[in-house]
């Protein structure tokens, strides 16, 4: 008994110290794991949407010794994207609030560069305030019933012009009858009678137009200085005097959407006279220094789908009109005079980036700066803007745009020169992260060769083995250009594992007018052949694994991605955002539905219905097989609910897996708030865990 008591013995005590060893190494792992979960993720996840921060337009001083800017950041309690005053010193580097704890937009420097104006909302009620460098003093100019834009000193500095929207009396056919005191009755009928009565952004359309104003810099009561139905706007002093305003005064204008003309107005007298008078818009008039030469942009309308933007220059009464620069390929954006009056710097989109460019006036091109934008937060759009100081050597200051960060304040001398990187807004957040590096690629395309741009994010710790999930992430417009930028959609796709390319297929701008109009009157089209070229240049550099593609995009995406499901099965899921999908539905109930009939149809759905079916997803709904998820906003009247709608009621009676989200409050931007951003990247990456291969196959191995 002793014996074999000590050899039980003997075991148990080999026992228990596998069990306190076992314990202890459980314990260890336990702490460590608790360790590793205290510590924060260094994935860019949902929650760093709200930290991230932004530059945007950066507006140079007169002296060109200060740069103004707007802090871009998310706030949490608001849930919006809110912009602060700062301002930077060029000498001493020193970067620090100009107004404290408010919110702004648009600020201008007055020409004697000692103040500068903003708008703003106090308690809910839009302001125009103006502030002084050298105090931080600020006080509000006029407390509007209205916000007011497109605000702009006058030459001498002692008045304002800006735009207002003003109400007029709603239309009515009956005279409504008295009601008895204290009875609750429904609110008069709302009578509609103009072509556009909502629009993307704005709801309903109340009654009214939006009108030109003038104030005195130090504050009074705004003075109406247009009155016409339509409305004039875009106001650009052409001496202390004299206003230049944009318009359509044309009685059938809201059967041409995109006409307009610039006019003449006489200040003392109120007197209006057109400069231009073509068939096609023409706007956005700058004034020489010498105000003897007025710059604009513009085109003569051919009725086409795309048309370039290109400027133009004429004298002050209007005469000798004569284009410039015929011959650049890029479509012309913001426009400044050099301050020697001798050339133009004009923004323009240059083959995924924007690219500032200086014009002679002899029409010579010389690009000076480039990898302008960064301010598109949510997806890799190319946005951003620049200003001009007025001294001897003239600064420009710009938003610089990166593929790891959001937009930065840059600063050059007026030839591209000496080009600095002023701010690091996001430097408290960022270098902590594993962001997404970036790659460049370039197709030919399947169809017919023709060169196609795009770009890839990488998961952190991707080896090209063909094993990763991939996300084909579509531009809208689909006139416009996506590049190689920051975007939390894209960190966010990548930091959850997903190859992310987007593209800039045929139809995309940046690459010159004839690139762009491949597509004019036949999109969607071949601009799949561009994107599937891509998705197959992916898979064949095993960056993805081609059982677990995906595929999403918004507007001009949207439908371009419900095209694609209508056409193959190589996508696990897709994700159509916000899309047509009924061009007659469309052009019969979109807030741009005359541009749509009018330009890029050109035809009428009553007549030639079967044009707007053969370009329609709807048409061809019964050849899907993807699993296909639609989101749309509530309030969106670009591209309706009622889009949406068709194609997910189409596919429940196909009974193909699909599922519809409606956003709530939003318009056609839905990342227009961080959390609705946060909302639909994340309901969008549930969507495709669901469908994908190897999700599927890891839950039924578990």
């Amino acid at each position: 008994m002793h014996l074999k008591r000590n050899k039980y013995q003997s075991k148990s005590k080999k026992i228990f110290q596998i069990i306190a060893s076992l314990t202890l190494t459980v314990a260890f792992n336990s702490a460590s794991a608790v360790e590793n979960e205290n510590k924060p993720s260094k994935r860019f996840t949902a929650e760093r949407v709200f930290d991230m921060e932004y530059a945007n337009e950066p507006q140079i001083s007169p002296d060109g010794k200060s740069i103004v800017y707007l802090r871009q950041s998310m706030d949490k309690t608001t849930d919006k994207d809110a912009g602060k005053l700062w301002i930077l010193d060029l000498e001493s580097g020193q970067n620090r609030p100009l107004i404290a704890d408010q919110y702004a937009s648009s600020p201008r420097w007055a020409p004697d560069g000692k103040s500068i104006v903003f708008t703003s909302y106090h308690k809910g009620t839009p302001e125009l305030r103006r502030v002084f460098i050298d105090s931080g003093v600020s006080f509000s100019l006029a407390q509007l019933y209205k916000g007011a834009s497109s605000i702009v000193w006058s030459p001498d500095g002692t008045h304002l012009a800006f735009n207002m929207f003003v109400e007029a009396e709603k239309t009515s056919f009956a005279t409504p009858v008295k009601q008895p005191k204290g009875a609750k009755w429904n609110k008069p009928f709302n009578v509609i009678d103009e072509l556009t009565f909502r629009f993307d952004g704005a709801g309903y359309i109340p009654e009214g137009s939006t009108q030109t104003f003038t104030l005195p810099v130090n504050g009074g009561t705004p003075r109406q200085v247009t009155f016409e139905e339509s409305g004039l706007s875009s106001p650009e002093w052409l001496d202390n005097n004299t206003l230049l305003v944009t318009g359509n005064l044309a009685e059938d204008r809201d059967l041409d959407f995109i006409e307009s003309e610039i006019y003449k107005l006489d200040l003392s007298t109120l007197d209006i006279t057109p400069l231009t008078s073509r068939d096609g818009p023409d706007h956005s008039p700058v004034v020489s220094p010498n105000g003897k030469t007025i710059a604009f942009l513009g085109y003569d309308d051919k009725v086409l789908s795309y048309q370039q933007t290109d400027l133009y220059l004429m004298d002050a009464a209007g005469k000798n009109l004569k284009p410039l620069a015929e011959d650049f390929a890029g479509s012309i954006g913001q426009t400044l005079w050099n301050p020697d009056g001798k050339s133009l710097l004009v923004l323009s989109e240059d083959h995924g980036v924007l690219s500032l460019f200086n014009i002679s006036l002899k029409g010579k091109v010389t690009k000076l700066i480039t990898n302008i934008g960064g301010t598109s937060i949510g997806r890799p759009y190319a946005a951003g803007s620049f200003s001009v100081s007025q001294n001897k050597k003239p600064m420009v200051a710009f938003t610089a745009g990166f593929s790891d960060r959001p937009a930065e304040v840059g600063v050059a001398t007026i030839k591209g020169q000496k080009q600095q990187i002023l701010t690091a807004l996001n430097d408290d957040i960022l270098p902590y992260l594993d962001m997404a590096p970036v790659e460049e690629i370039k197709v030919k395309s399947s169809h017919d060769g023709l060169e196609i741009e795009a770009w890839v994010a990488f998961p952190p710790d991707f080896k090209a083995d063909g094993s990763y999930p991939m996300i084909l992430e579509i531009h809208g417009g689909p006139y416009a250009m996506y590049g190689p930028f920051f975007a939390s959609e894209i960190q966010r796709y990548a930091a959850e594992g997903y190859v992310t390319v987007w593209v800039n297929p045929r139809g995309s701008t940046g690459y010159g007018e004839d690139f762009a109009l491949t597509i004019d009157l036949a999109y969607p089209g071949y601009d799949y052949d561009d994107l599937m070229t891509v998705v197959d240049e992916v898979v064949a550099k095993k960056y993805a694994d081609p059982e677990r593609l995906f595929v999403t995009g918004g507007s001009g995406g949207g439908i371009l991605t419900a095209w694609i499901t209508t056409k193959t099965k190589r996508f696990a899921a897709a994700a159509s955002i916000k899309p047509v999908i009924n061009w007659m539905t469309m052009a019969l109930a979109a807030d741009i539905g005359q541009f749509v009939r009018r330009h890029w149809v050109r035809a009428d759905p009553w007549s030639e219905p079967e044009v707007f079916l053969k370009r329609s997803p709807i048409s061809y709904v019964d050849q899907v097989t993807t699993p296909t998820m639609l989101m749309v906003g509530e309030e969106d009247y670009r591209t309706p609910a009622w889009e949406a709608e068709q194609f997910y009621t189409a596919l429940k009676m196909l009974e193909v897996d699909t599922a519809l989200i409606r956003v709530p409050s939003s318009p056609h931007y839905i990342a227009s708030r961080p959390s609705r951003l946060i909302s639909k990247t994340d309901n969008i990456m549930g969507w495709f865990a669901k469908y994908d291969p190897a999700k599927q196959k890891s839950a039924e191995a578990d």
